[in-house]
């Protein structure tokens, strides 16, 4: 969680309800307000020139989207879209940095998931580095697993369809589905029900 539900709406947050495909906010627009997931998955993404889509970054319950742009005065880089019916807090940026100041003890909640986005950027300028394609989506799924205290072999379901990983790491579906394959074989993935397990 990053910031406790109870304070947020003690400043007078809005919960909002979004469909499937709904746009949360838009390249381009104003940050106008802190939004929180309660329920749902949100991907941020932009199209290239070509027009494919490049998600840059899923969030889900417990995160917060796009709230590092609330310091400054930048358009979203990205589009905000619910990948699945999502309820949000909204909190205006006013009340937001009026939280900042009357409960000190979000800032470390909210320096935590800077530090977190940050950290995910990182790990995909590592992805984006290389050409081989088994080692991009090893270290997408490396990073999905880091959060988990069970890190077993084959104890972590992969919560990202393929789609997504190849949009995620600039893979085609099919070199990232052909690559799911060989990873199989060589046991550092297990297939079940076209559920991925690393």
């Amino acid at each position: 969680m990053v910031i406790e539900e109870f304070i947020i709406k003690s400043l007078g947050a809005k919960v909002k309800e979004y469909n499937i495909g709904d746009v949360i906010f838009s390249e381009g627009g104003t940050p106008l307000y802190y939004y929180q997931i309660i329920e749902g998955d949100v991907k941020l993404n932009n199209y290239n020139e070509d027009g494919k889509e490049m998600i840059q970054s899923i969030l889900t319950k417990g995160q917060s989207i796009g709230e590092f742009l609330l310091f400054m005065n930048k358009p979203y880089p990205a589009n905000a879209i619910a990948l699945s019916p999502c309820r949000i807090l909204i909190l205006s940026r006013s009340k937001f940095l009026l939280m900042l100041e009357k409960y000190p003890e979000t800032r470390m909640d909210l320096i935590q998931s800077l530090s977190d986005s940050m950290y995910f950027k990182f790990v995909m300028g590592q992805i984006f580095s290389t050409q081989n394609p088994a080692t991009k989506l090893k270290a997408l799924m490396d990073y999905l697993k880091s959060f988990e205290t069970d890190m077993t072999p084959f104890s972590f379901q992969i919560p990202l369809t393929r789609q997504q990983m190849a949009s995620l790491t600039g893979l085609r579906v099919e070199t990232t589905i052909r690559t799911l394959k060989l990873m199989e074989k060589e046991n550092i993935v297990k297939i079940r029900n076209r559920k991925i397990l690393y």
